[in-house]
């Protein structure tokens, strides 16, 4: 095939796809974005309970304090 056929060819296609309009079932896609109805509204229903760190905050917060003052006074350049 010669390179005037192909490049014929090639827009024909173009052509096609660019004005290629199907039709479109709204209230199926509505459906399918909805999902079933007895789905539990929370992803994270199921999780574990995240465990209480209050105990260490106390025992560590002095650390933290010291770090911060250190960077607080520190001179960059």
């Amino acid at each position: 095939m010669g390179r005037g056929r192909q490049k014929a060819k090639a827009t024909k296609q173009a052509r096609d796809i660019k004005y290629y309009s199907p039709n479109t079932d709204y209230s199926a896609l509505q459906r399918e974005l909805k999902g079933p109805e007895g789905r539990a509204t929370s992803h994270f229903a199921n999780d574990p309970v995240e465990p209480d760190y209050s105990a260490y905050v106390d025992k560590y917060a002095d650390d933290l304090e010291e770090d911060d003052d250190e960077i607080d006074t520190r001179r960059i350049g």
